[in-house]
Formats: C-alpha cells, sequence, structure tokens
C-alpha cells in the first residue's frame, strides 16, 4: 500500500488539529450580542436622561444629542432585530435569487481548469488533465498554489460588511448629529443592504472555495462538487455547536461518498439548483442573524468589515481542512481508519446560539437526490 510522504503525513496530522481561528470564531458569535447590547445600552441611557431633568437642562444640547443618540441604537438595533429575517422571510423570492444567480455567475469568472494545469506543467509536473493532480506529492500541490493566494476574499467581503454597515447604520448615525428623524434608514434600505451583503458573501465564500477545489484537482463545476462546496461554506459560517456538527458530518458524509466513488446517476442540475436555492435561503438568514452589529451606529460599519473579514477567512480555512482531508483520504484510504469523521472544535460554549443547523445532504435527499445519511 502506498504510504504519504513525511510532508503528507504532517499536513494529515494538521487537519486532525485543525479548529479554526480563535478571533474569527469569537467575532462571528460576536453580531448578535453587539445588537442585543446596542438596543440595551440605547434603553437604559434614555431612561436615565428622562428621569434627571436637572442634568438635561444642565447640558441640554449635550446631553439631547447624546440622548438621541442612545435610543437610536437602541431602536436601530432593535428595529433589525424584530425585522430580520421576519421582515425578509422570503430569502428565496425573485429579488434575492437573482441577486444571488447574478453575483454567483460573476464569482464563477476565471475559475479555469487549464490554468491551474499549466501552472503544474510550468513547474514540471507531469500532469495532462486536472484529475491528475490528484496523484501528485501534496507539496507539489502547494508549491503550485503559494500562500496568499486566498487574502483577497476576505479583504472584498471586508468592504462589502463596511458598506452594509454604513449603509444601514449610517442614517441612524445622522439623527443625533442633525436632529432629524428623517434620515433613519427605512426598512427596505435595510432589507436591501443584508441581502445585497449576504449574496455577495456567499459568492465570494463560493468562489473561494472553487478556486481551492481547482488547486486540489476538483473541477468546481461537476454537480457532485457543487453540494461539496456548499457543504464547506456552511462549515465555514457555522457558529453554534449543532450548527458546527451538523455541517462537519456532511463534509464527512459527502467526502466519504466521493472518495469511495460512489454512484451519482440520479444527480443531475435541476437537484443541485434546488439544493442551492434552500442553502441560499439558509445561509442568507444565518449570516443576517450573526451580523446583527451592523445596525449600530458608527461601531456597525467597522462590525460589518471586520465581520464579513472574520467570515471569509473562516470559509477560506474549511476549504483548507475539508479539501487538504478528502485529498489525502483519496490517495492513502488507510488514513481514514484514524479519523473516521471529523468533529467540530472545542469552542462548545457560545453563549448565545446564533445560527440554526443546515444540512446539504438533508436538502440534498428532499430534492431527490442520494441520500447519505
Amino acid at each position: 500500500m502506498t504510504e504519504p510522504s513525511a510532508y503528507e503525513l504532517d499536513a494529515w496530522r494538521n487537519v486532525q488539529r485543525f479548529q479554526g481561528r480563535p478571533l474569527s470564531r469569537v467575532m462571528r458569535d460576536a453580531g448578535e450580542q453587539v445588537a442585543s447590547g446596542a438596543a440595551e445600552l440605547g434603553k437604559r441611557a434614555t431612561k436615565y436622561l428622562e428621569e434627571r431633568p436637572g442634568a438635561h437642562a444642565a447640558v441640554s444640547r449635550g446631553q439631547e444629542m447624546v440622548a438621541k443618540g442612545a435610543q437610536t441604537m437602541g431602536t436601530g438595533a432593535r428595529k433589525a432585530a424584530d425585522a430580520i429575517p421576519d421582515g425578509m422571510a422570503n430569502w428565496s423570492g425573485a429579488a434575492f435569487a437573482s441577486m444571488r444567480q447574478t453575483v454567483a455567475r460573476a464569482s464563477r469568472a476565471g475559475l479555469s481548469p487549464k490554468q491551474v494545469v499549466k501552472k503544474h506543467r510550468k513547474r514540471g509536473h507531469d500532469v495532462a488533465s486536472l484529475p491528475d493532480l490528484r496523484r501528485l506529492d501534496l507539496e507539489q500541490i502547494d508549491a503550485v498554489r503559494g500562500r496568499g493566494a486566498s487574502w483577497g476574499y476576505p479583504i472584498a467581503a471586508a468592504a462589502s460588511g463596511a458598506v452594509a454597515g454604513l449603509a444601514i447604520s449610517g442614517g441612524e448615525l445622522a439623527i443625533p448629529l442633525t436632529g432629524g428623524a428623517a434620515a433613519a434608514p427605512t426598512g427596505a434600505v435595510i432589507a436591501g443592504a443584508f441581502v445585497g451583503d449576504a449574496a455577495i458573501v456567499l459568492a465570494l465564500g463560493s468562489r473561494c472555495v472553487g478556486e481551492v477545489s481547482l488547486l486540489y484537482g476538483y473541477d468546481p463545476e461537476e454537480p457532485a462538487e457543487k453540494l461539496f462546496i456548499m457543504s464547506v461554506v456552511n462549515a465555514g459560517t457555522a457558529v453554534s455547536a449543532g450548527a458546527k456538527s451538523a455541517a462537519m458530518a456532511d463534509i464527512s458524509r459527502l467526502t466519504q461518498a466521493l472518495v469511495r466513488k460512489k454512484t451519482w446517476e440520479i444527480l443531475d442540475q435541476s437537484i443541485v439548483a434546488q439544493v442551492s436555492k434552500q442553502f441560499a435561503s439558509a445561509f442568507g438568514v444565518r449570516l443576517t442573524k450573526q451580523g446583527l452589529g451592523k445596525v449600530v451606529p458608527v461601531a456597525g460599519i467597522l462590525v460589518g468589515g471586520t465581520f464579513n473579514w472574520t467570515t471569509l477567512e473562516g470559509i477560506v480555512d474549511a476549504a483548507n481542512m475539508a479539501y487538504r482531508r478528502r485529498f489525502l483520504l483519496e490517495k492513502y484510504p488507510h488514513l481514514g481508519a484514524e479519523a473516521p469523521g471529523l468533529l467540530p472544535d472545542d469552542d462548545q460554549d457560545s453563549p448565545t446560539e446564533v445560527d440554526e443547523a443546515i444540512s446539504v445532504i438533508s436538502e440534498l435527499a428532499v430534492a431527490g437526490g442520494p441520500d447519505l445519511h
């Protein structure tokens, strides 16, 4: 039986120890807490000033600004918390679906198997097609990939999050500065900012994972590969213990099915499209709940950018872990005896359950595809 090289063994051990970046886990758990904290702070500060007219008279204009700002933080955070996702319950509606499809098409541009093969041939690797990459040593894969290949995705996502935070909280900020309630963003503006940001993050995450899949010799346009990509995006954005467990179980089962070359005759594009639609809907709700901190004036811009950055970092890390594990298991099936499945990381004491479990393989079975449970 072929044995892995020393480089591959070391990589396998690192995969087994994978837990994600601590900062990413903390930030992706913080959005709802920031919004809830702002709402509570706003209520307390407003009540404090209302009960002390003397203090208010002493510095009337300054206190008025503070009071309005505090009230804005409270009402703005509560408004988003109450309206999202209820105000956008139909995440699979025409507007979101159209935006998601448009951004998704753009996100796949430039992902070329031929270019990946060409890069390997330039380095002298004996490959003629994309599947040939799976015969290479992992060290050769890493040599072509480089270290900074995925940095652009967190940067782009951070920009989108900051813009969304500005759109959502910018008008709220103007209230205490101008005294004009008309500056407050409408529910449509808040909803549109959340929808647009979620679509962009989903597209960036999918493209990022698709790029990683090519680097390991897998075609992201294959129907089964699209399911695997969704499962990786799911794992990279899950926060709660239940959501992480469901996501890791999906990756493990899909990996086993793909490594064993399970037949996918009944899996066609229409089934994948149904699964993708349901996943996008659940993903949009998850991302909105996690990113409620974007509604807080001023802080919403920073929270939006940082949250999206760490979200894409989580997806990048999950993609690296999932594809390295699959690549090595396909070459060396006996490694699977050491780790029959994947487990969520040790951060099980999440103070809030900000997301629900999403299962790609459950949606696959409902859509009429193979049942991998």
